[in-house]
């Protein structure tokens, strides 16, 4: 509540405020009902003349009318506020994402923190925006309870005790019963967490294909039908328990009621009431009970959305793995000579058996053009990791011109590379924005030349916008580029960041190998006398390379150019000699 609350005030103050008026509306609003009917048999019983009555009947009638249109229109105004906090939470969320250290991406843990704040900022129902709806009902309701009480001090005593005791009996019963789904909250978020994934899937159009090809449909329909069905059964055993508590709430009404009726008949009887004061009293005490229970209504849900708002924190002040912020400053310049060296380096990703890597001594040397290559699963793409500042070792240390990268500014150390990822992002804008990777201020004669580095002038020449064709068709009508074409778009987006080290995670897969090697040794044209490495799977597009090593098993199995290790006659020549069959003319690619 207080984290919600400076938030509002430094972001937008006047949901405080209105929450406040809110309140404070709502509170005369309720008492000029409150008083409206007693005061009217009040003077109708004393013989008031028809004018004064009318003028009585008026002058209320007014205020109820005055008070209702603040409420109604305090509670507009505040409805804009109240999204907007709600959205600035949800951006705080999305940047955290965007931000936080690579580790913890991949951490499942810390990926079900962020699922779970996002959610809670996903609708106007979620805690981050209904919390003020919360505080302003609480507030109300206490303040109700204390003119209330107030005004029932006079009352028998045995009848105050006897509505305070079922009403909260009442209360903590039926609390008890209605948190029933709070209390099996997870078992129906895994239920809505599955049928939403297959319903996402369902409409995801890169698994059409899939799904008519292999007949799909009859599976995903019956795990989403699975799944319906237990989600139906908790239902059902949820309404059961609902039920018993509304039963319960019943009854506890009825004897509150009928206990006070009777002793307010008693005192009417006895002479001791008008009235106007039974019709006042009896009024009070319903909404005396019913303040009570909505007090603690409102500290139930106000507990829950403090439980909510704890968990979108948890993620929020999630501590970096990384010194992102407070590390050693750099600034990337091509001027500078940067060398990269790993230290006895040894990683093993959390839960595993083994280490990935292991003791991995390497040094790359400034303008130096590096091949790593390997089988699969031999740890090549985690050494790029390592490399890139992605992940830090387990054991040993990476250093860039011998100063250790973790004591480095994160942020900063990302700007002296410019990669290219076998998964790499496409996102839903035109061209040159994905090339820019901005919106603003871009350089159009460097993403020119870039594409046209890149290889892909000819196809942007032939689109009708150029380089400003949407790609996607999620927000706009734009085109689709082939899997070669998204290779080489990728490429373009790397040269055009003219980053100091140059990193290739086996970019060119859907090249073909003479279309890769012609990339690679353009690349190595490009980027000259700045470092670079490359991945491939295809050992001759990398022959061009200053050093090649072989990672086998998590360990450098051998290293040299590629005459060299040709010559050696060991792992990598019977690699390059069984690839090289299949890349003969008249072959099988």
């Amino acid at each position: 509540m207080v984290y919600m609350i400076s938030l509002a005030w430094r972001q937008r103050r006047s949901v405080i405020l209105l929450t406040l008026a809110m309140a404070a509306v709502s509170i005369l609003l309720s008492l000029t009902q409150l008083f409206i009917v007693p005061s009217i048999l009040e003077a109708a019983t004393v013989n008031v003349s028809v004018e004064e009555l009318t003028s009585i009947i008026l002058l209320y009638t007014g205020v109820l009318i005055l008070l209702s249109a603040a409420e109604a229109y305090f509670s507009s105004c505040a409805q804009f506020g109240r999204i907007e906090i709600r959205l600035i939470i949800g951006s705080m969320i999305q940047n955290k994402a965007l931000t936080m250290s690579y580790p913890d991406i991949e951490d499942q843990n810390v990926r079900k923190k962020m699922d779970k704040a996002s959610m809670l900022v996903a609708s106007n129902s979620a805690a981050t925006e209904a919390i003020w709806t919360t505080l302003m009902n609480l507030l109300k309701n206490m303040v109700e309870f204390m003119v209330f009480l107030s005004l029932l001090t006079a009352l028998n005593p045995l009848m105050l005790s006897t509505v305070l005791v079922t009403t909260i009996i009442s209360f903590f019963v039926s609390n008890y019963l209605g948190g029933w789904g709070y209390r099996h909250r997870d078992e129906e978020s895994e239920y809505s967490r599955r049928m939403n994934y297959l319903s996402e899937k369902s409409r995801d159009y890169t698994l059409a294909k899939d799904v008519r090809i292999f007949e799909m449909r009859g599976w995903i329909e019956d795990v989403f039908d699975s799944t319906l069905r237990l989600y139906r059964s908790f239902v059902v055993r949820g309404e059961r328990v609902y039920i018993c508590g509304n039963i319960l709430d019943v009854i506890l009404a009825f004897m509150r009621n009928g206990i006070v009726y009777f002793f307010l008949i008693q005192a009417v009887l006895k002479g001791e009431m008008t009235a106007a004061q039974f019709v006042l009293y009896f009024n009070t005490v319903n909404a005396f009970t019913g303040g009570i229970g909505k007090i603690m209504t409102d500290l139930a849900a106000l507990r829950k959305q403090s439980l909510d708002i704890s968990a979108v924190r948890e993620f929020l002040d999630y501590p970096e793995t990384f010194k992102m912020e407070e590390g050693i400053p750099i600034t990337p310049d091509l001027n500078i000579s940067y060398q990269i060296k790993l230290q006895d380096v040894s990683f093993r990703y959390p839960g595993a058996e083994k280490d990935t890597l292991s003791h991995i001594n390497l040094t790359i040397r400034p303008g130096e053009k590096l091949a790593i290559v390997g089988p699969n699963g031999a740890g090549k793409t985690t050494l790029i990791k390592l490399i890139c500042g992605f992940l830090n070792p387990t054991e040993g240390k990476v250093l860039l011109n011998d100063t250790d990268i973790q004591t480095f500014n994160r942020r900063d150390y990302y700007r002296l590379f410019s990669a290219v990822f076998q998964d790499f992002s496409v996102l839903d804008v035109t061209i040159a924005e994905n090339i820019a990777q901005s919106d603003v201020n871009i350089n159009r004669e460097r993403m020119k030349r870039c594409i046209d580095q890149a290889g892909l002038t000819e196809k942007i020449g032939r689109l009708p916008d150029g380089a400003d064709t949407h790609l996607g068709k999620v927000f706009e009508d734009g085109i689709h580029l082939s899997g070669g074409e998204l290779q080489r778009l990728m490429l373009a987006r790397a040269l055009y960041k003219n980053a100091p080290i140059i990193v290739l995670d086996e970019p060119t897969s859907a090249l073909d190998p003479i279309a890769e090697s012609e990339i690679y040794n353009k690349y190595s044209e490009l980027t000259k006398g700045r470092m670079a490495i490359y991945i491939s799977h295809r050992l001759a597009s990398t022959r061009f390379c200053d050093r090649i090593i072989l990672i086998s098993e998590g360990s450098i199995d051998e290293e040299g150019t590629h005459d060299e290790l040709i010559i050696r006659n060991g792992h990598y020549a019977d690699l390059f000699e069984i690839q090289s069959r299949y890349y003969k003319e008249g072959g099988v690619q």
